[in-house]
C-alpha cells in the first residue's frame, strides 16, 4: 500500500521478521542498514561484526556482556557515591560489626567498605558471574550442536552456521541486559546469597538502598545500617565456612552439566517450516526451538542450591534479628520487607532466572531461619554457629519440613529414626542383661567373703555353701 512504511519498530509485528529475519538478535542492526535505502556507516557496520565474531574463551563473550551491561546501566541515572555516602558506609560497617559481635561468635569477615555505583557493581562482579553462566551457556550450545539431526542442519542451512560463530555474542548480550537490570535491584556484594565481590569488601549500592526504603516509614540512616548488617553478616558467613563458595558454585554447574536438548521437538517444529523462508526459522529460533529441556539431575542441582541458598539467608536473617533486636526499633519492619523481597525476587532478577534457567531465590527463608532460631534456642549460638563447620554437620533440605525436629537433634529421616531406636532398645536390652548378670555375680561371692569373718558386716556370715 502506497505510503505504508517498509518496516515498523513493534517487535511483534510480522513485517519486522520479514524484511529483517535477524530481528532480536545483535545483526539487527546490521541488515536494516542494508535496507534502509541509506548507505550505511561501513566503519560502525565493520566494528559492529568485528565484535560479533571476535574470539574469545568459552561459550560467552564477556567483553560483549560488559559493555551491553554498562549500557543498560546508563539508560537510567547512575551517579557515582559522594564521599558523605562512602563515609556513612564505612560507619554503618564500624557499628554493623560491634553490633554483630554480640549476636554470633564468628569473627568479621570484611576488612574494607565501599559504596558502589551499579556500573561499579558490574564491572566488580562480572568474574563471579562469569564462573557461574559459563557452565551453563557451554553445555547450551553443546548440547544444540549434538541434538540437531544432519538432515536438520542441512536444512537449517547457513543461518546455523552463523548463529553458532555468533553464539558467545548473542549469549554475551543477553547476559549483560539481565546483569544491566540486575544492577539496578541489588544492595549489596552477597544480596543474592553468593559472594559476588572481592574478599572481605562490605560493598553496599546507596541508589538502590535508598529506592527500597522508599515508603516503608524508616529513617535512611536505618535503612542503610541495616543493609550493612546483612552484608557484615554474609561475610562473616562465607569467611567461617570456606567449603560454603565451592558448595554453591558446584550446584551451579552441576546444573549446567544437566543440559539437554529436545531432538524429537527440533525435528516436529522443523518438519512444519519453509527452509526457503528465513523469516520462519528465525521465528521457530525465538519461540524457543533450541530451548534446554529440564532433566531430573537439573532439578536436583537445583534443590540443592535453594536449601543452601535458604540455609544462607535464613542464617543471616536469625543473627541480624539477633544483633538488632535491643537497639534497632525499626528492625522488624525491615526484615519483614527484606524477607518479601528476598522470597520472590525482582522483575530483573526474574528476567536473569529466564535467560540461564537458574533462580537463586531462597523460596523457604522462613522455615530456614525457623530452624537456626530454634537451634539457638535450645542448644545457644554456638551450637548455631558451629554446624557451619563442615558441610557434614548441615542440616538437609528435608530438615527444613520440620526445624523443630532438627534443633531437637532429631532425624528427620523415618527409617534413621527407627534405626536410631532400635539401637536404643538394644543398648537398654544389653545394659540390663549386664546389671543382672552382675548381680548374679555379687551373688556367688558374698558367702567366700563371710567365710572370712569380717565383723560388721551385714551380710550373712554362716550361710552354709
Amino acid at each position: 500500500m502506497a505510503g505504508e512504511p517498509d518496516e515498523t519498530n513493534d517487535p511483534d509485528d510480522p513485517r519486522r521478521k520479514q524484511t529483517n529475519p535477524f530481528a532480536g538478535t545483535p545483526m539487527e542492526d546490521v541488515f536494516k542498514a542494508f535496507g534502509s535505502g541509506q548507505m550505511p556507516d561501513m566503519n560502525a557496520l565493520m566494528g559492529q561484526m568485528q565484535r560479533m565474531f571476535a574470539p574469545h574463551e568459552g561459550a560467552v563473550n564477556w567483553d560483549t556482556a560488559k559493555d551491553v551491561a554498562r549500557h543498560t546501566v546508563a539508560a537510567s541515572p547512575d551517579p557515582s557515591p559522594t564521599s558523605n555516602q562512602s563515609g556513612a558506609v564505612a560507619d554503618a560497617v564500624r557499628l554493623a560489626e560491634t553490633w554483630l559481635d554480640r549476636a554470633t561468635g564468628l569473627p568479621a569477615g570484611a576488612t574494607a567498605s565501599a559504596a558502589w555505583s551499579r556500573a561499579e557493581w558490574v564491572e566488580h562482579t562480572s568474574d563471579t558471574w562469569r564462573g557461574l553462566v559459563e557452565p551453563i551457556a557451554e553445555h547450551v550450545v553443546g548440547a544444540m550442536g549434538k541434538a540437531i539431526p544432519e538432515e536438520a542442519k542441512a536444512m537449517v542451512g547457513p543461518l546455523l552456521g552463523m548463529l553458532t560463530q555468533a553464539g558467545g555474542a548473542m549469549f554475551g548480550q543477553q547476559v549483560g541486559q539481565a546483569l544491566g537490570g540486575l544492577a539496578s535491584e541489588v544492595h549489596s556484594s552477597t544480596d543474592v546469597g553468593l559472594p559476588l565481590g572481592p574478599e572481605g569488601l562490605a560493598a553496599v549500592l546507596p541508589s538502590n538502598i535508598a529506592a527500597f526504603g522508599e515508603g516503608l516509614e524508616v529513617s535512611d540512616a536505618d535503612v542503610l545500617l541495616y543493609v550493612v548488617i546483612r552484608e557484615c553478616a554474609h561475610h562473616r558467613l562465607f569467611a567461617h565456612a570456606p567449603w560454603l563458595r565451592g558448595r554453591l558454585v558446584g550446584a551451579v554447574e552441576a546444573f549446567g552439566r544437566g543440559t539437554t536438548i529436545d531432538v524429537a521437538g527440533i525435528e516436529a517444529k522443523l518438519g512444519s517450516i519453509d527452509p526457503t523462508n528465513p523469516g520462519a526459522i528465525q521465528e521457530a529460533m525465538q519461540e524457543g526451538l533450541f530451548e534446554p529441556q529440564r532433566t531430573a539431575e537439573q532439578q536436583a542441582a537445583l534443590d540443592r542450591l535453594e536449601a543452601l541458598l535458604a540455609f544462607v539467608e535464613g542464617w543471616v536473617d536469625d543473627v541480624v534479628d539477633q544483633a538488632t533486636r535491643e537497639t534497632m526499633p525499626s528492625a522488624p519492619k525491615l526484615r519483614e520487607a527484606m524477607r518479601r523481597r528476598r522470597a520472590t525476587g525482582g522483575p530483573a532478577e526474574q528476567a536473569f532466572a529466564t535467560l540461564v534457567g537458574l533462580e537463586l531465590r531462597p523460596r523457604r527463608l522462613r522455615d530456614a531461619a525457623t530452624l537456626w532460631a530454634a537451634l539457638r534456642d535450645r542448644q545457644g549460638a554456638e551450637a548455631r554457629d558451629a554446624v557451619w563447620a563442615h558441610p557434614d554437620l548441615m542440616p538437609s533440605a528435608s530438615d527444613l519440613d520440620d526445624p523443630l525436629g532438627f534443633a531437637q537433634g532429631e532425624r528427620s529421616d523415618d527409617d534413621v529414626a527407627a534405626e536410631d531406636d532400635f539401637d536404643a532398645a538394644l543398648a537398654d536390652l544389653l545394659e540390663q542383661g549386664e546389671a543382672e548378670a552382675s548381680d548374679e555375680a555379687r551373688a556367688t561371692e558374698e558367702p567366700d567373703q563371710g567365710d572370712e569373718g569380717d565383723a560388721g558386716t551385714d551380710g550373712p556370715t554362716d550361710t552354709p555353701r
